[in-house]
């Protein structure tokens, strides 16, 4: 394993909504800058990632009563946004930190609430270790924990797609227990019998080292085990909070496309000379373009909001109900934002002209992080479980990916 990991000893705790915005839209600033070069020469985001956990964003979902800002989730997915839009490697390094954070609030006992929400206030981090690949299908996991002699269990098992754990202080192992039932093992990074390996050579979203986790007969005390599988005995809204920030890193992709677009076309493109414009900027079709690219931008951004407080609003009254409008509010603007950024950041070409396809302006790394971070699940399933709620009011499935 390569060691990565400089975590801080100690980070800021930001104290509300508002300071978590204004947090992340500092960093959003100083994070964009490098996003290009970073990308180009895969450089992973080492030193970003030790300003995010000083910055006490990491804890914005910690609950009150240990200390955490407890954030909105319209809130939550604004900060995903805004870190985004300058970098979406970046962005989703930390999408599972919060996800299994969640779980915690969820199923964690009050023992390991007390110790991992210090933990993440200390501005630890968390990476996962949840996705196989040559399995059936997405959620079919052959990673176990078994039982050891000392009332522990031991962990073996392959992970790919492992976002953050290359850069992770607690890595979150989702495995079957001898019931075969989910669960989720919190286990330190250095572990013996844990190994990180570097291997993530997709053609987008670069630098988020979504490589393989292995784990050979890795120990795991008892009280770093969580009962996942009671998550989904009830309503939940497990899959609508980590959808949600999928899809804000999507928004944000689709923003930084065109915002980059309109730079270039402002300053670097040429009119076509049937336009009779001076400057590409006042060419007419490129300013209807940028409207309508605009519009979508702007749709995918309100879905974004509304989903957002649509799980606020459940998280107030969880019932069957509320749980599943603000999973198909979710779903409904991940759907919308997926095609969204695909379409923005490749449109950015049509509007800049031929000099944008150079590489070594790199503004294809828009279209190839959207492209790459789209297909992580299918939006062709959320229409369909979008279309029978609106035709026949069918809830959604209670899983984690809706």
């Amino acid at each position: 394993m390569t060691d990565l990991v400089d975590t801080p000893r100690t980070a800021h705790v930001v104290t509300g909504d508002e300071e978590a915005l204004a947090v992340a839209a500092e960093l959003a600033g100083q994070f964009a800058g490098g996003a290009a070069e970073r990308d180009a020469r895969r450089v992973l985001p080492v030193a970003e990632l030790a300003e995010l956990s000083l910055s006490g964003l990491l804890g914005i979902t910690v609950p009150r009563e240990h200390g955490g800002a407890d954030v909105r989730t319209a809130t939550l997915a604004e900060v995903v946004r805004l870190l985004a839009a300058a970098d979406p490697n970046i962005a989703q390094i930390p999408q599972s930190h919060f996800v299994y954070v969640n779980v915690l609030r969820q199923q964690g006992s009050a023992a390991q609430r007390d110790f991992f929400f210090a933990e993440v206030l200390a501005g630890r981090r968390f990476g996962n270790a949840q996705s196989e690949a040559g399995t059936r299908h997405v959620q079919d996991y052959r990673t176990r924990l078994r039982p050891a002699e000392d009332g522990g269990f031991v962990l073996d098992g392959v992970k790919h797609y492992s976002t953050g754990a290359l850069f992770a202080d607690w890595i979150t192992v989702l495995a079957k227990d001898p019931a075969d039932r989910l669960v989720v093992a919190y286990v330190p990074a250095g572990a013996p019998g844990l190994t990180v390996v570097d291997d993530w050579d997709g053609m987008g979203q670069r630098t988020t080292a979504s490589g393989t986790v292995r784990l050979e007969g890795v120990r795991v005390p008892a009280g770093r085990v969580v009962p996942h599988h009671l998550t989904f005995t009830g309503p939940q809204l497990h899959g609508a909070h980590a959808q949600l920030l999928h899809a804000a890193i999507d928004v944000g992709i689709a923003r930084a496309a065109l915002t980059e677009a309109a730079e270039f076309v402002r300053t670097r493109s040429r009119p076509w000379f049937e336009s009779g414009a001076g400057h590409a900027a006042d060419d007419p079709l490129t300013i209807q373009r940028f409207g309508e690219l605009e519009v979508s931008v702007r749709a995918a951004e309100a879905l974004l909001a509304e989903a957002g407080r649509a799980v606020d609003r459940a998280r107030e009254r969880l019932d069957d109900e509320t749980a599943a409008a603000a999973s198909i509010a979710v779903a409904t603007a991940k759907a919308f934002a997926d095609p969204a950024a695909v379409e923005v950041s490749g449109a950015l070409f049509e509007v800049s002209g031929t000099r944008s396809a150079l590489d070594s302006l790199n503004l294809h790394r828009h279209w190839r992080n959207a492209r790459t971070h789209t297909l992580h699940d299918p939006v062709r399933w959320k229409i369909q479980h979008i279309g029978r709620y609106a035709l026949n009011r069918t809830l959604p499935p209670r899983h984690g990916l809706i």
